[in-house]
């Protein structure tokens, strides 16, 4: 028997046939994001690169390839929406600025999100990439820089983990700052077991 359309289900139609930033979006829109009440882990990164964009498929570029990596998942379990919610901060491609993509248009956050993220009541952890999740999810209590905030991942525990981009343009700050992957990477990883997405997802 077909269950009848959540409220969840109702949003996430209404976001995905979004036109408010039509005009200003090189390739058009294409609003890319994952959702499911059930969901225990979200992930909300910055914006879609060409790459997403092209496929509609989140974190579908070497991004994608470092951020599972970090968490120790494989595609199945990364990619399965009834335990983890990927939710940009934008959900189209926003074009190209003198270095690098341009940041995530404000219409999502201030629409979209204030009413998306109630209807996902049982996740127990964000990961807030890069620095425009973290000024959403952490506001005042962030530090002066990403780096500060990134080191300083203990004071948002246990609901918060701020992490850098994992984009291959970052390969200089990873070399930077090798305390990342000593300290940070492996925390992770078992925060992230914690929530026992791997495997079979209840029914």
């Amino acid at each position: 028997m077909n269950r009848a359309p959540t409220e969840l289900d109702t949003l996430l139609v209404e976001i995905r046939a979004c036109r408010l930033c039509e005009a200003q979006l090189p390739l058009g829109p294409r609003p890319v994001l994952r959702a499911s009440a059930s969901a225990r882990l979200l992930v909300v990164g910055q914006a879609p690169g060409t790459l997403v964009h092209g496929s509609g498929i989140p974190w579908d570029d070497a991004s994608g390839v470092r951020l599972r990596g970090w968490l120790g998942l494989d595609k199945v379990d990364f990619y399965d929406e009834r335990k983890i919610a990927i939710v940009p901060m934008g959900f189209c491609y926003p074009g190209r600025g003198a270095s690098g993509d341009l940041p995530p248009r404000a219409e999502c956050r201030q629409t979209w999100h204030p009413r998306l993220l109630p209807l996902l009541p049982d996740v127990q952890l964000v990961l807030a990439i890069g620095q425009y999740a973290q000024a959403y999810f952490l506001a005042e209590r962030r530090k002066k820089t990403l780096t500060e905030t990134v080191q300083s991942w203990r004071d948002y525990a246990p609901a918060v983990f701020p992490l850098p981009h994992p984009s291959p343009r970052n390969v200089g700050w990873f070399a930077h700052n090798p305390w990342f992957d000593a300290e940070v990477v492996p925390a992770l990883r078992e925060a992230v077991a914690g929530l026992a997405l791997a495997g079979p997802a209840p029914r």
